[in-house]
């Protein structure tokens, strides 16, 4: 049982150009730019409450992940193994990538509640968790543990979405207990180091996903555009100028002096409010939206 949790060499022989470009597409669904497109997608184009709760569903599982990886500090396989040298020095259990698919996939299935989501849900969820052990950067206890806190993920968010306590507090209130999570995550955090930025990052995207969608729905109220091809117009350039803003906000964080620590928080709280606020002011007052 040890060594089939933790030996992948049984990988090898499975390998080919083909298989490799295929897995390598499944992977990057649990990388950041994937998400900084499909979120903006679902918001502008689909349902505005429903992407919302999806943000912060990917939020919780960052930050739980975030985490765990620091409490086990597993390391990863041999880098012998390795097809993905995006993975940095990052620690191996739980696998992100699994816990995000397994939450995000099933859980975008539940609120569809359509058969074919569910099928679509678990063939792109196990073509990630798949994803991890054949490019090498996970072993298979890394992406069974990953995914079982996708599962556990699924449950206690829709708990919380559920706490009237939550739902119904003030925005003031709301707000504030996002920001808390910084300070509790740092008196909790399992090594004696500063929170990594990744940590200060999610945070801030929710903080300022909330602040976006508070101000779109009291001044903005924006809906799709009744033309699909007016819309799809809007979210291509909508996209275009948030890759742009990715760029200059983190040119501006390092000309302010705070490249490191803080660079990224700062980055993903602009393109937060980018998102959920400023691109639909801007599609409504280009006609691009309604």
């Amino acid at each position: 049982m040890e060594s089939l949790l933790h030996d992948i060499s049984w990988v090898l022989p499975l390998r080919s150009d083909a298989a490799t470009i295929v897995f390598n597409a499944f992977t990057y669904a649990g990388y950041t730019p994937f998400f900084l497109v499909l979120l903006p997608l679902g918001y502008w184009l689909w349902d505005k409450a429903m992407f919302t709760r999806v943000a912060f569903l990917i939020g919780f599982v960052g930050l739980t992940n975030t985490f765990l990886k620091e409490l086990f500090m597993d390391p990863r396989p041999p880098i012998a193994f390795a097809l993905d040298g995006r993975v940095g020095e990052s620690f191996g259990f739980p696998s992100g990538h699994a816990q995000i698919a397994v939450a995000l996939w099933f859980w975008l299935a539940m609120e569809i509640k359509r058969s074919w989501a569910w099928i679509a849900a678990a063939i792109i969820a196990a073509g990630v968790c798949f994803s991890r052990i054949y490019l090498g950067v996970h072993d298979v206890e890394d992406v069974l543990g990953g995914a079982a806190l996708g599962v556990a993920c699924i449950f206690i968010f829709k708990g919380l979405t559920q706490e009237r306590a939550i739902a119904e507090a003030h925005p003031a209130a709301q707000l504030l207990g996002i920001a808390v999570i910084a300070p509790v995550a740092w008196v909790l955090w399992p090594r004696d180091e500063a929170l990594p930025p990744s940590m200060l990052a999610l945070v801030a995207f929710l903080f300022f996903w909330r602040t976006g969608r508070l101000i779109e729905e009291r001044w903005i109220n924006y809906q799709r555009h009744g033309n699909w091809a007016v819309a799809g117009i809007a979210t291509v350039a909508g996209l275009a100028v948030l890759f742009v803003l990715l760029k200059v906000t983190g040119d501006v964080a390092g000309a302010a002096g705070f490249a490191g620590q803080w660079a990224q928080p700062f980055q993903m709280g602009m393109i937060a409010l980018y998102v959920t606020a400023i691109a639909p002011a801007l599609f409504r007052a280009t006609r691009l939206g309604w």
